[in-house]
């Protein structure tokens, strides 16, 4: 099976042949350089979203990747980086051994094509001027043998004609020979060129156009060759990356199955004690007999002993909600946050503590191994003077021990917060006691009691008072004179109760499920939001129980969608 033989007089439609696989050849080239691109692409948009979805340093995201849930997710984001990583590989090797190794190979085919077809040409061209040699002699040879035939009929009539000269005759005959000479001379021309010609055109159809087709046709077979070895690479770099693909698949399903749903309650638990026991018993008031009110464990009402009005929650309270919280709110606001984490509950503030106990201690060790390595130095610089001076490291190494005693005196200040919130948390089996931290002042059960206790509201802040009976009464006093004088807070919207909800703690308010009320207080991030219902009637329930309908002219207010 050649070409030279089997398509001997196919020159134009092999020249159409070739030219259409070297343009099949570019667009396999164009395909895959496409397919390069969207991998990329895709890589590109994998990292943009892992990147998105990373938490930001120095964030309460970054806090969240405690749990076992956001540590799996951060997993996935990793995994999915190396993901997007082997596609970029992908399209690497993709261009390296195909797009680049093929439109290499495609420029040295259409040479390599063009020098073919130049030959065949040539060979061509020289075949057909061979023929035209020959049909020119030919033409010759029958023009000549034309002459030669009219000269020798005139020289046999001239001669058969009496009347004609002897003279006459005798340059009749001489033409007629030379005529006859002629077309002798015409006839060899002709006979020359014509074996000559046979020889030229069975060289050219055996010889040059089989060896030059047979070019063509290891040329064109080279590159059907190559093209199937392109694709066998396209799918080998494909094949590469999938045992690395899979190992980022088993990354996320082994991080997945690492998620503990206990270990991430255990968490919440850590997160959100408070320290504080369960209220107890609320202790029986009795009004009739003649005695002075007393303070109890539940009340944050004492007696004025002046005549003036108690405090009162769920009645008319004029502004007095929560007053222990209102003022620790303004407090926190303007950033005034007690250096021993007193705003907090014991148990948050004893995590706080050792947090800060343990920061310190990172410091003092990070200067004392920068103390020791300047020592260190120094000793050099004493055996070897001509390296530095070592008087030149004593304002350093006195700077390092002045950080170290200050570090060391400031972890020894939160030590001993530390060491006194873990004397007073309290300990299960222990008379429990009220969260309010108010105690009967006339002698009750808790009356002497030095413990320290906490105020819980509903923003989850608290107010940490001690339970001497002067102090109780001072607090009480000082709140009475704060908030008699305020007027009621104006609404700044309405809201209509989602749910039922039962206030049954000091300044809640109990709502009815569809009830509308106004709002006086929006939510301050605390889950909690303060409405009324009436002049009588105000107080706090929890944000997720009603629907809120903010005014926008109310100052302060801010707009929902």
């Amino acid at each position: 099976m050649s070409w030279g033989t089997e398509l001997w007089d196919q020159f134009d439609n092999l020249e159409k042949h070739t030219q259409w696989g070297i343009d099949i050849l570019e667009k396999y080239i164009k395909f895959v350089k496409e397919r390069t691109e969207i991998e990329l692409s895709y890589a590109k948009q994998l990292r943009n979203l892992s990147k998105k979805y990373q938490p930001k340093k120095n964030s309460k995201e970054e806090e969240e990747y405690k749990y076992t849930s956001c540590r799996a997710f951060l997993s996935t984001l990793n995994e999915m980086n190396d993901y997007a990583g082997q596609h970029e590989v992908i399209s690497e090797n993709m261009t390296a051994q195909i797009t680049v190794d093929l439109a290499r190979y495609v420029q040295e085919l259409k040479q390599e094509r063009k020098s073919n077809f130049h030959d065949g040409r040539k060979a061509q061209q020289h075949i057909e001027t061979c023929w035209k040699q020959l049909e020119s002699s030919k033409r010759r040879f029958e023009r000549d043998c034309k002459e030669a035939d009219r000269a020798q009929q005139y020289f046999e009539k001239m001669d058969a004609d009496i009347n004609v000269t002897k003279a006459d005759v005798e340059k009749a005959r001489q033409q007629a020979q030379i005529r006859h000479q002629m077309a002798e001379d015409s006839k060899a021309d002709y006979s020359s060129i014509l074996q000559k010609f046979n020889q030229e055109q069975h060289e050219y159809y055996h010889t040059h156009i089989p060896s030059i087709f047979q070019k063509i046709q290891e040329m064109e077979e080279r590159r059907i060759v190559r093209i199937g070895e392109s694709m066998k690479t396209y799918a080998e770099v494909d094949r590469q990356v999938i045992p690395i693909i899979g190992k980022c698949l088993d990354g996320i399903v082994k991080a997945a199955e690492a998620i503990d749903q206990k270990n991430d309650s255990q968490l919440v638990i850590e997160a959100y004690k408070s320290g504080f026991e369960p209220p107890g018993d609320i202790e029986f008031e009795d009004y009739t007999q003649p005695m002075k009110r007393t303070v109890s464990d539940n009340s944050l009402s004492n007696s004025r002993g002046d005549g003036k009005p108690e405090l009162k929650f769920g009645g008319k309270s004029k502004g007095k909600l929560w007053p222990f919280i209102k003022k620790n709110k303004l407090s926190l606001k303007l950033g005034a946050t007690p250096e021993d984490f007193s705003n907090l509950p014991p148990e948050q503030r004893r995590k706080k503590l050792q947090q800060k106990v343990d920061e310190l201690n990172k410091e003092m060790q990070k200067e004392a191994d920068q103390r020791d390595a300047i020592t260190k130095m120094k000793d050099v610089y004493l055996k070897n003077p001509q390296m530095g001076d070592p008087a030149s490291l004593d304002h350093k190494l006195t700077e390092v021990s002045q950080n170290i005693d200050k570090l060391r005196l400031e972890a020894q200040k939160f030590e001993a917060w530390l060491a006194e919130v873990e004397g007073r948390l309290p300990v299960r089996g222990e008379q429990t006691r009220r969260q309010s931290g108010m105690y009967d002042g006339q002698g009750g059960p808790t009356g002497n009691s030095c413990a320290q206790d906490r105020e819980s509201s509903p923003d989850g802040s608290y107010t940490e008072e001690r339970s001497q009976e002067n102090e109780v009464k001072v607090l009480a006093a000082d709140f009475d004179d704060e908030f008699d004088d305020e007027e009621p807070l104006p609404a700044i919207g309405t809201c209509k109760a989602l749910y039922t909800f039962e206030g049954q703690n000091e300044g809640t308010i109990s709502v009815l499920e569809g009830e509308i009320l106004y709002v006086i207080e929006e939510d301050k991030g605390d889950g909690w939001t303060r409405i009324r219902r009436n002049e009588d009637e105000e107080g706090y329930v929890p944000t997720s129980y009603v629907e809120v309908y903010l005014d926008k002219n109310a100052k302060g207010a801010k707009t929902y969608i």
